[in-house]
Protein backbone atom coordinates (compact mmCIF):
# COMPACT_ATOMS: atom_id res chain seq x y z
CA UNK A 1 0.00 0.00 0.00
CA UNK A 2 1.45 3.39 -0.92
CA UNK A 3 2.04 5.99 1.80
CA UNK A 4 -0.69 8.36 0.62
CA UNK A 5 -3.37 5.68 0.72
CA UNK A 6 -2.09 4.39 4.05
CA UNK A 7 -2.34 7.87 5.61
CA UNK A 8 -5.91 8.33 4.35
CA UNK A 9 -6.95 4.93 5.69
CA UNK A 10 -5.40 5.76 9.06
CA UNK A 11 -7.30 9.07 9.06
CA UNK A 12 -10.53 7.19 8.29
CA UNK A 13 -9.92 4.82 11.21
CA UNK A 14 -9.27 7.78 13.52
CA UNK A 15 -12.55 9.37 12.44
CA UNK A 16 -14.46 6.15 13.12
CA UNK A 17 -12.83 5.56 16.51
CA UNK A 18 -13.50 9.19 17.54
CA UNK A 19 -17.20 8.32 17.85
CA UNK A 20 -18.50 6.69 21.05
CA UNK A 21 -19.21 2.95 20.89
CA UNK A 22 -22.97 3.45 21.13
CA UNK A 23 -22.91 5.22 17.72
CA UNK A 24 -24.83 3.47 14.98
CA UNK A 25 -22.69 3.89 11.86
CA UNK A 26 -24.59 4.28 8.60
CA UNK A 27 -23.14 2.22 5.75
CA UNK A 28 -24.16 2.83 2.14
CA UNK A 29 -22.72 0.64 -0.60
CA UNK A 30 -23.29 -0.45 -4.20
CA UNK A 31 -25.48 -3.50 -4.83
CA UNK A 32 -23.15 -5.61 -7.00
CA UNK A 33 -20.62 -8.24 -5.84
CA UNK A 34 -17.95 -5.61 -5.19
CA UNK A 35 -20.32 -3.35 -3.27
CA UNK A 36 -21.77 -6.20 -1.20
CA UNK A 37 -18.27 -7.49 -0.38
CA UNK A 38 -17.18 -3.98 0.61
CA UNK A 39 -20.25 -3.56 2.85
CA UNK A 40 -19.60 -6.93 4.52
CA UNK A 41 -15.96 -5.99 5.18
CA UNK A 42 -16.71 -2.65 6.81
CA UNK A 43 -19.65 -4.08 8.80
CA UNK A 44 -17.50 -6.90 10.17
CA UNK A 45 -14.76 -4.41 11.03
CA UNK A 46 -17.23 -2.06 12.75
CA UNK A 47 -18.80 -4.90 14.73
CA UNK A 48 -15.40 -6.13 15.88
CA UNK A 49 -14.61 -2.57 17.04
CA UNK A 50 -17.81 -2.46 19.07
CA UNK A 51 -20.06 -0.44 16.75
CA UNK A 52 -23.59 -1.11 15.56
CA UNK A 53 -24.40 -0.41 11.92
CA UNK A 54 -27.28 0.15 9.50
CA UNK A 55 -26.67 -0.84 5.88
CA UNK A 56 -28.28 0.10 2.55
CA UNK A 57 -27.20 -1.38 -0.78
CA UNK A 58 -28.03 0.96 -3.65
CA UNK A 59 -28.12 0.78 -7.41
CA UNK A 60 -26.82 3.74 -9.39
CA UNK A 61 -27.34 6.64 -9.91
CA UNK A 62 -28.23 6.72 -6.19
CA UNK A 63 -30.24 9.98 -6.29
CA UNK A 64 -33.40 8.82 -4.51
CA UNK A 65 -31.47 6.65 -2.09
CA UNK A 66 -29.17 9.49 -1.06
CA UNK A 67 -32.15 11.77 -0.65
CA UNK A 68 -33.60 9.31 1.88
CA UNK A 69 -30.28 9.04 3.72
CA UNK A 70 -29.97 12.84 3.89
CA UNK A 71 -33.23 13.00 5.84
CA UNK A 72 -31.98 10.59 8.51
CA UNK A 73 -30.19 11.60 11.68
CA UNK A 74 -26.74 10.09 11.20
CA UNK A 75 -23.50 11.09 12.87
CA UNK A 76 -21.22 9.06 10.61
CA UNK A 77 -21.86 7.63 7.12
CA UNK A 78 -19.42 5.35 5.27
CA UNK A 79 -19.93 5.10 1.50
CA UNK A 80 -18.35 2.04 -0.13
CA UNK A 81 -17.86 1.43 -3.86
CA UNK A 82 -19.63 4.74 -4.57
CA UNK A 83 -19.59 8.37 -3.50
CA UNK A 84 -16.95 10.02 -5.69
CA UNK A 85 -19.58 10.65 -8.33
CA UNK A 86 -22.02 12.03 -5.75
CA UNK A 87 -19.73 14.27 -3.67
CA UNK A 88 -21.75 17.46 -4.07
CA UNK A 89 -24.85 15.68 -2.73
CA UNK A 90 -22.92 14.01 0.11
CA UNK A 91 -21.33 17.31 1.16
CA UNK A 92 -24.82 18.69 1.82
CA UNK A 93 -25.70 15.88 4.24
CA UNK A 94 -25.54 16.94 7.89
CA UNK A 95 -23.13 14.19 8.92
CA UNK A 96 -19.47 13.25 8.89
CA UNK A 97 -18.90 11.09 5.80
CA UNK A 98 -16.16 8.77 4.55
CA UNK A 99 -16.10 7.87 0.85
CA UNK A 100 -14.24 4.71 -0.24
CA UNK A 101 -14.41 4.46 -4.02
CA UNK A 102 -12.57 3.51 -7.22
CA UNK A 103 -14.84 5.12 -9.84
CA UNK A 104 -14.04 8.28 -11.76
CA UNK A 105 -13.56 11.38 -9.60
CA UNK A 106 -15.78 14.42 -10.12
CA UNK A 107 -14.20 16.56 -7.40
CA UNK A 108 -10.79 16.20 -5.75
CA UNK A 109 -11.10 18.61 -2.84
CA UNK A 110 -13.99 18.16 -0.44
CA UNK A 111 -15.50 20.07 2.46
CA UNK A 112 -14.28 19.29 5.98
CA UNK A 113 -17.19 16.95 6.71
CA UNK A 114 -16.18 14.54 3.91
CA UNK A 115 -13.07 12.36 3.67
CA UNK A 116 -12.60 10.91 0.18
CA UNK A 117 -10.48 7.81 -0.35
CA UNK A 118 -10.39 7.16 -4.09
CA UNK A 119 -7.93 4.85 -5.83
CA UNK A 120 -7.48 7.25 -8.74
CA UNK A 121 -6.32 10.05 -6.43
CA UNK A 122 -3.67 7.81 -4.87
CA UNK A 123 -1.69 6.61 -7.87
CA UNK A 124 -3.84 3.49 -8.28
CA UNK A 125 -5.86 2.73 -11.42
CA UNK A 126 -9.45 2.24 -10.28
CA UNK A 127 -10.30 0.29 -13.42
CA UNK A 128 -7.81 -2.51 -12.91
CA UNK A 129 -5.73 -2.19 -9.71
CA UNK A 130 -8.24 -1.72 -6.87
CA UNK A 131 -11.98 -1.92 -6.28
CA UNK A 132 -14.45 -0.86 -3.63
CA UNK A 133 -13.87 -4.00 -1.56
CA UNK A 134 -10.07 -3.92 -1.66
CA UNK A 135 -9.99 -0.24 -0.67
CA UNK A 136 -12.51 -0.90 2.11
CA UNK A 137 -10.24 -3.73 3.26
CA UNK A 138 -7.41 -1.19 3.54
CA UNK A 139 -9.59 0.92 5.88
CA UNK A 140 -10.59 -2.18 7.88
CA UNK A 141 -6.92 -3.08 8.40
CA UNK A 142 -6.16 0.46 9.51
CA UNK A 143 -8.98 0.11 12.03
CA UNK A 144 -7.47 -3.11 13.40
CA UNK A 145 -4.62 -5.19 11.92
CA UNK A 146 -6.52 -8.37 12.89
CA UNK A 147 -8.97 -7.56 10.09
CA UNK A 148 -6.37 -8.93 7.67
CA UNK A 149 -8.45 -12.13 7.71
CA UNK A 150 -11.00 -10.25 5.56
CA UNK A 151 -8.63 -10.37 2.58
CA UNK A 152 -10.67 -13.13 0.93
CA UNK A 153 -13.81 -10.98 0.89
CA UNK A 154 -11.81 -8.13 -0.60
CA UNK A 155 -10.64 -10.36 -3.44
CA UNK A 156 -14.18 -11.62 -4.03
CA UNK A 157 -15.08 -7.98 -4.69
CA UNK A 158 -12.16 -7.52 -7.10
CA UNK A 159 -13.16 -10.74 -8.85
CA UNK A 160 -16.77 -9.55 -9.13
CA UNK A 161 -15.52 -6.38 -10.84
CA UNK A 162 -13.57 -8.52 -13.36
CA UNK A 163 -10.24 -7.10 -12.23
CA UNK A 164 -8.67 -10.54 -12.65
CA UNK A 165 -8.72 -10.06 -16.46
CA UNK A 166 -5.10 -9.91 -17.55
CA UNK A 167 -4.07 -11.02 -14.05
CA UNK A 168 -4.53 -9.18 -10.75
CA UNK A 169 -2.45 -6.00 -10.62
CA UNK A 170 -1.52 -3.13 -8.33
CA UNK A 171 -3.03 -3.01 -4.88
CA UNK A 172 -5.16 -6.10 -5.58
CA UNK A 173 -1.94 -8.06 -6.26
CA UNK A 174 -0.44 -6.80 -3.00
CA UNK A 175 -3.41 -8.22 -1.09
CA UNK A 176 -3.20 -11.58 -2.89
CA UNK A 177 0.54 -11.96 -2.35
CA UNK A 178 0.24 -11.13 1.35
CA UNK A 179 -2.80 -13.40 1.85
CA UNK A 180 -1.11 -16.36 0.11
CA UNK A 181 2.02 -15.80 2.21
CA UNK A 182 -0.10 -15.88 5.39
CA UNK A 183 -2.03 -18.99 4.20
CA UNK A 184 -5.28 -17.02 4.25
CA UNK A 185 -6.06 -18.06 0.66
CA UNK A 186 -5.05 -20.90 -1.66
CA UNK A 187 -4.72 -20.89 -5.44
CA UNK A 188 -5.17 -23.63 -8.03
CA UNK A 189 -5.45 -23.59 -11.82
CA UNK A 190 -8.83 -24.67 -13.18
CA UNK A 191 -12.07 -23.87 -15.01
CA UNK A 192 -15.21 -22.57 -13.28
CA UNK A 193 -17.80 -25.21 -12.42
CA UNK A 194 -20.54 -23.61 -10.37
CA UNK A 195 -23.16 -26.35 -10.01
CA UNK A 196 -23.57 -29.66 -8.22
CA UNK A 197 -23.07 -31.51 -11.53
CA UNK A 198 -21.31 -30.89 -14.84
CA UNK A 199 -24.69 -30.56 -16.56
CA UNK A 200 -25.95 -27.97 -14.08
CA UNK A 201 -22.68 -26.02 -14.27
CA UNK A 202 -22.75 -25.87 -18.06
CA UNK A 203 -26.48 -25.19 -18.33
CA UNK A 204 -26.27 -22.15 -16.04
CA UNK A 205 -22.89 -20.97 -17.35
CA UNK A 206 -23.32 -17.35 -18.38
CA UNK A 207 -19.80 -16.08 -17.67
CA UNK A 208 -18.25 -17.72 -19.62
CA UNK A 209 -21.18 -18.09 -22.00
CA UNK A 210 -20.75 -21.13 -24.24
CA UNK A 211 -22.78 -20.51 -27.40
CA UNK A 212 -24.95 -23.51 -28.22
CA UNK A 213 -24.14 -25.17 -24.86
CA UNK A 214 -25.25 -22.74 -22.13
CA UNK A 215 -28.99 -23.20 -21.57
CA UNK A 216 -29.10 -26.23 -23.91
CA UNK A 217 -29.63 -29.56 -22.09
CA UNK A 218 -29.41 -31.72 -25.23
CA UNK A 219 -26.11 -30.15 -26.31
CA UNK A 220 -24.70 -30.77 -22.83
CA UNK A 221 -25.73 -34.44 -22.91
CA UNK A 222 -24.09 -34.80 -26.33
CA UNK A 223 -20.92 -33.14 -25.03
CA UNK A 224 -20.67 -35.57 -22.10
CA UNK A 225 -21.00 -38.42 -24.59
CA UNK A 226 -18.17 -37.01 -26.71
CA UNK A 227 -15.74 -36.94 -23.77
CA UNK A 228 -16.66 -40.54 -22.96
CA UNK A 229 -18.27 -40.34 -19.54
CA UNK A 230 -21.55 -41.57 -18.09
CA UNK A 231 -20.96 -39.72 -14.85
CA UNK A 232 -22.22 -36.18 -14.33
CA UNK A 233 -19.78 -35.39 -11.52
CA UNK A 234 -16.63 -33.40 -12.23
CA UNK A 235 -14.80 -35.40 -9.53
CA UNK A 236 -15.43 -38.66 -11.46
CA UNK A 237 -13.68 -37.50 -14.64
CA UNK A 238 -10.21 -38.88 -15.25
CA UNK A 239 -7.39 -36.66 -16.48
CA UNK A 240 -8.04 -37.41 -20.15
CA UNK A 241 -11.80 -36.76 -19.88
CA UNK A 242 -11.23 -33.49 -18.03
CA UNK A 243 -8.70 -32.43 -20.67
CA UNK A 244 -11.21 -33.21 -23.44
CA UNK A 245 -13.97 -31.26 -21.68
CA UNK A 246 -11.74 -28.21 -21.23
CA UNK A 247 -10.65 -28.42 -24.89
CA UNK A 248 -14.25 -28.59 -26.17
CA UNK A 249 -15.24 -25.57 -24.09
CA UNK A 250 -12.20 -23.49 -25.09
CA UNK A 251 -12.74 -24.36 -28.77
CA UNK A 252 -16.32 -23.12 -28.43
CA UNK A 253 -15.05 -19.73 -27.26
CA UNK A 254 -12.29 -19.54 -29.88
CA UNK A 255 -14.84 -20.13 -32.64
CA UNK A 256 -16.85 -17.15 -31.33
CA UNK A 257 -13.75 -14.96 -31.64
CA UNK A 258 -13.19 -14.31 -27.93
CA UNK A 259 -10.26 -12.02 -27.17
CA UNK A 260 -7.13 -13.65 -25.76
CA UNK A 261 -7.40 -11.77 -22.47
CA UNK A 262 -10.93 -13.18 -22.05
CA UNK A 263 -9.85 -16.72 -23.03
CA UNK A 264 -7.12 -16.48 -20.41
CA UNK A 265 -9.76 -15.95 -17.71
CA UNK A 266 -11.53 -19.25 -18.36
CA UNK A 267 -8.74 -21.63 -17.32
CA UNK A 268 -6.68 -19.67 -14.82
CA UNK A 269 -5.51 -19.43 -11.21
CA UNK A 270 -8.54 -19.63 -8.94
CA UNK A 271 -8.63 -18.74 -5.28
CA UNK A 272 -10.28 -20.33 -2.26
CA UNK A 273 -10.30 -19.62 1.47
CA UNK A 274 -11.62 -21.22 4.62
CA UNK A 275 -13.50 -17.96 5.20
CA UNK A 276 -15.40 -18.13 1.88
CA UNK A 277 -17.79 -21.02 1.04
CA UNK A 278 -16.92 -21.21 -2.68
CA UNK A 279 -14.16 -20.42 -5.15
CA UNK A 280 -14.01 -16.62 -5.35
CA UNK A 281 -15.53 -16.16 -8.81
CA UNK A 282 -18.33 -18.54 -7.94
CA UNK A 283 -19.05 -16.61 -4.74
CA UNK A 284 -18.89 -13.27 -6.55
CA UNK A 285 -21.48 -14.59 -9.03
CA UNK A 286 -23.69 -15.59 -6.11
CA UNK A 287 -23.52 -12.13 -4.51
CA UNK A 288 -24.08 -10.44 -7.87
CA UNK A 289 -27.18 -12.56 -8.49
CA UNK A 290 -28.62 -11.57 -5.12
CA UNK A 291 -27.86 -7.88 -5.50
CA UNK A 292 -29.04 -7.49 -9.06
CA UNK A 293 -31.88 -9.96 -8.65
CA UNK A 294 -33.57 -7.85 -5.98
CA UNK A 295 -32.37 -9.81 -2.93
CA UNK A 296 -29.67 -7.51 -1.61
CA UNK A 297 -30.17 -8.32 2.07
CA UNK A 298 -29.73 -12.04 1.46
CA UNK A 299 -26.54 -11.34 -0.48
CA UNK A 300 -25.10 -9.23 2.35
CA UNK A 301 -26.07 -11.83 4.97
CA UNK A 302 -24.41 -14.56 2.88
CA UNK A 303 -21.26 -12.44 2.54
CA UNK A 304 -21.20 -12.00 6.32
CA UNK A 305 -21.37 -15.75 6.90
CA UNK A 306 -25.07 -16.52 7.45
CA UNK A 307 -25.45 -20.18 6.38
CA UNK A 308 -29.23 -20.04 5.92
CA UNK A 309 -28.87 -16.95 3.75
CA UNK A 310 -26.24 -18.79 1.71
CA UNK A 311 -28.65 -21.68 1.00
CA UNK A 312 -31.32 -19.23 -0.11
CA UNK A 313 -28.80 -17.34 -2.24
CA UNK A 314 -27.92 -20.52 -4.16
CA UNK A 315 -31.61 -21.01 -5.04
CA UNK A 316 -32.04 -17.39 -6.07
CA UNK A 317 -28.89 -17.52 -8.22
CA UNK A 318 -30.44 -20.16 -10.48
CA UNK A 319 -33.55 -18.03 -11.00
CA UNK A 320 -31.43 -14.99 -11.84
CA UNK A 321 -29.17 -16.90 -14.21
CA UNK A 322 -32.18 -18.39 -16.00
CA UNK A 323 -33.46 -14.86 -16.63
CA UNK A 324 -30.05 -13.89 -18.03
CA UNK A 325 -29.93 -17.02 -20.18
CA UNK A 326 -33.36 -16.29 -21.64
CA UNK A 327 -32.18 -12.82 -22.68
CA UNK A 328 -28.87 -14.05 -24.09
CA UNK A 329 -30.56 -16.75 -26.16
CA UNK A 330 -33.06 -14.17 -27.47
CA UNK A 331 -30.31 -11.75 -28.44
CA UNK A 332 -28.25 -14.49 -30.06
CA UNK A 333 -31.30 -15.27 -32.19
CA UNK A 334 -32.51 -11.72 -32.93
CA UNK A 335 -29.23 -9.79 -32.97
CA UNK A 336 -28.34 -6.23 -31.92
CA UNK A 337 -29.05 -2.74 -33.26
CA UNK A 338 -26.08 -1.00 -34.92
CA UNK A 339 -24.80 2.56 -34.78
CA UNK A 340 -21.59 3.86 -36.31
CA UNK A 341 -19.62 3.67 -33.08
CA UNK A 342 -21.56 1.20 -30.90
CA UNK A 343 -24.15 -1.57 -30.77
CA UNK A 344 -27.22 -1.50 -28.54
CA UNK A 345 -30.23 -3.52 -27.43
CA UNK A 346 -33.30 -3.08 -25.26
CA UNK A 347 -33.67 -5.00 -22.02
CA UNK A 348 -36.52 -5.42 -19.54
CA UNK A 349 -34.49 -4.86 -16.38
CA UNK A 350 -31.66 -2.40 -15.82
CA UNK A 351 -29.92 -4.70 -13.33
CA UNK A 352 -29.80 -7.50 -15.90
CA UNK A 353 -28.97 -5.11 -18.75
CA UNK A 354 -25.47 -4.39 -17.45
CA UNK A 355 -24.77 -8.08 -16.83
CA UNK A 356 -25.95 -9.04 -20.32
CA UNK A 357 -23.85 -6.22 -21.80
CA UNK A 358 -20.70 -7.59 -20.19
CA UNK A 359 -21.36 -11.19 -21.21
CA UNK A 360 -22.29 -10.35 -24.80
CA UNK A 361 -19.25 -8.08 -25.17
CA UNK A 362 -16.89 -10.81 -24.02
CA UNK A 363 -18.47 -13.95 -25.45
CA UNK A 364 -20.85 -13.12 -28.32
CA UNK A 365 -19.56 -10.12 -30.27
CA UNK A 366 -16.33 -8.98 -31.94
CA UNK A 367 -14.15 -6.29 -30.37
CA UNK A 368 -14.88 -3.44 -32.81
CA UNK A 369 -17.64 -1.63 -30.88
CA UNK A 370 -18.85 -1.20 -27.29
CA UNK A 371 -22.32 -2.46 -26.39
CA UNK A 372 -25.12 -0.47 -24.77
CA UNK A 373 -28.19 -1.76 -22.95
CA UNK A 374 -31.30 0.45 -22.70
CA UNK A 375 -34.19 -0.09 -20.32
CA UNK A 376 -37.30 2.07 -20.58
CA UNK A 377 -38.79 2.54 -17.12
CA UNK A 378 -41.87 4.79 -16.97
CA UNK A 379 -40.56 8.25 -17.88
CA UNK A 380 -36.84 7.37 -17.71
CA UNK A 381 -34.27 5.31 -19.56
CA UNK A 382 -31.57 3.40 -17.69
CA UNK A 383 -28.41 2.83 -19.71
CA UNK A 384 -25.58 0.35 -19.11
CA UNK A 385 -22.60 -0.03 -21.40
CA UNK A 386 -19.51 -2.19 -21.69
CA UNK A 387 -16.37 -1.99 -23.78
CA UNK A 388 -13.19 -4.06 -23.88
CA UNK A 389 -9.52 -3.46 -23.17
CA UNK A 390 -8.70 -3.23 -26.89
CA UNK A 391 -11.15 -0.33 -27.39
CA UNK A 392 -9.97 1.40 -24.20
CA UNK A 393 -6.40 1.21 -25.55
CA UNK A 394 -7.73 2.97 -28.69
CA UNK A 395 -9.22 5.84 -26.69
CA UNK A 396 -12.66 4.60 -25.56
CA UNK A 397 -13.86 6.11 -22.27
CA UNK A 398 -17.45 5.12 -21.59
CA UNK A 399 -17.43 6.91 -18.23
CA UNK A 400 -16.74 10.22 -19.96
CA UNK A 401 -19.21 9.45 -22.77
CA UNK A 402 -22.05 8.64 -20.37
CA UNK A 403 -21.30 11.60 -18.12
CA UNK A 404 -21.06 14.15 -20.92
CA UNK A 405 -24.09 12.97 -22.89
CA UNK A 406 -26.41 12.54 -19.90
CA UNK A 407 -25.38 15.81 -18.24
CA UNK A 408 -26.01 17.76 -21.42
CA UNK A 409 -29.55 16.34 -21.51
CA UNK A 410 -30.33 16.84 -17.80
CA UNK A 411 -29.51 13.31 -16.66
CA UNK A 412 -26.81 11.57 -14.64
CA UNK A 413 -24.03 9.24 -15.73
CA UNK A 414 -20.46 8.07 -15.32
CA UNK A 415 -18.34 5.12 -14.24
CA UNK A 416 -15.21 3.56 -15.71
CA UNK A 417 -13.61 3.79 -19.14
CA UNK A 418 -14.56 0.16 -19.82
CA UNK A 419 -17.95 0.06 -18.07
CA UNK A 420 -20.42 2.82 -17.28
CA UNK A 421 -24.07 3.83 -17.09
CA UNK A 422 -26.55 6.69 -17.19
CA UNK A 423 -30.12 7.65 -16.35
CA UNK A 424 -32.13 10.35 -18.10
CA UNK A 425 -35.58 11.31 -19.33
CA UNK A 426 -37.29 8.94 -21.77
CA UNK A 427 -38.10 11.79 -24.15
CA UNK A 428 -34.35 12.43 -24.55
CA UNK A 429 -33.58 8.86 -25.69
CA UNK A 430 -33.12 9.53 -29.41
CA UNK A 431 -31.05 12.65 -28.79
CA UNK A 432 -28.93 10.76 -26.23
CA UNK A 433 -28.17 7.91 -28.62
CA UNK A 434 -27.05 10.36 -31.30
CA UNK A 435 -24.90 12.32 -28.85
CA UNK A 436 -23.22 9.18 -27.50
CA UNK A 437 -22.54 8.06 -31.05
CA UNK A 438 -20.78 11.37 -31.76
CA UNK A 439 -18.73 11.26 -28.55
CA UNK A 440 -17.56 7.66 -28.98
CA UNK A 441 -16.82 8.26 -32.66
CA UNK A 442 -14.50 11.11 -31.70
CA UNK A 443 -12.84 8.99 -28.98
CA UNK A 444 -12.19 6.14 -31.42
CA UNK A 445 -11.50 8.52 -34.35
CA UNK A 446 -14.15 6.84 -36.52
Amino acid sequence: MNNKLEKLCKKASEIILSFPKDTRVRVVSHYDADGISAAAIICKALYRSGYDFHVSLMRNPFDKGLERVSKEENKLIIFCDMGSGQIETIEKIDSKSIIIDHHQVTKEKTTDNVLQINANLNGINGNYEACGATLTFAVAKALDSNNSDLAALALVGATGDKQYIGGFKGYNKEIIDDAVKKDLISEKTGIKFAGETISESLYYSIDPYFSGISGNKKAITDLLGKIGTKSDKISDLNHEQLKKLNSFLMLNLVKKGCEKNILDTVIRNRFTSENIPYEFERFADLLDSCGKGGNRGIGLSAAMGDKEALKKAVELEKEFKQSILDELLRLESEGFEEQKSYRYFYSKDSSMGGVICGIATNFMLDNTKPLISIVRNKDEIHVSCRGNQYLVSKGLDLGVAMKQASKKLGGHGGGHAIASGATLSLEKEEEFLKLVNDIISKQLKK
